[in-house]
């Protein structure tokens, strides 16, 4: 991926860079790597996310039991992390917005390689407590572009937070699959 190892911008919020875990809440660290299953403490409206991610590899295991976690945005829209290598590329494969979109194209690399998300979100906006704008998200998986813009008009089913107009943090489900996160950071748009 050419945005593999990218350096945060002065004015980012380092989330991870491999030295502490005091940034999420269940923050646990693996060889120096961070685990599946955190939520940033520092709440986000609009943000550029990058991320380095690794699946585990498991070959007897099949669907959403390989490497099975997601990335929300704002603890409410997943992109989903999952060994799709090879696979078809559906909505519930990695780089699919998880129940809204499936990405234009199936860019994950084999299991314990490393890999990127590169993402750019648009919160939903709200007035009068009624939602007059769907959250948007552009997404480059491994320097690809496999979301362009996509709409986003509901929270995916299982996020721990509902839309609304408050920010909200960064949070790597936990499905029991070992999944390491390095190189992690948000600027502000």
């Amino acid at each position: 991926s050419p945005t593999m190892g990218a350096k945060a911008p002065k004015e980012a919020v380092v989330l991870f860079d491999g030295s502490t875990a005091k940034h999420f809440k269940g923050g646990r660290l693996d060889k120096g790597l961070l685990r599946e299953g955190v939520t940033s403490f520092r709440n986000f409206g609009d943000f550029h996310l990058h991320m380095e991610f690794k699946l585990n590899y498991a070959p007897s295991r099949r669907g959403q039991g390989r490497s099975n976690s997601g990335i929300y945005m704002q603890g409410r829209y997943e992109i989903q992390i999952l060994d799709s290598f090879g696979l078809a590329g559906k909505h519930n494969e990695c780089g699919g917005i998880y129940s809204t979109k499936a990405p234009l194209l199936n860019m994950c690399y084999p299991p314990l390689t490393w890999q990127t998300y590169d993402v750019d979100f648009t919160a939903a906006k709200f007035k009068d407590g009624k939602k007059t704008a769907n959250a948007i998200m552009t997404v480059h998986h491994n320097g690809v572009l496999i979301h362009d813009k996509t709409v986003c008009d509901h929270a995916t089913t299982a996020s721990p937070m509902r839309e609304g107009p408050e920010p909200g943090p960064v949070f790597f489900q936990n499905h029991g699959n070992p999944v390491r996160y390095r190189n992690v950071w948000v600027e502000k748009k």
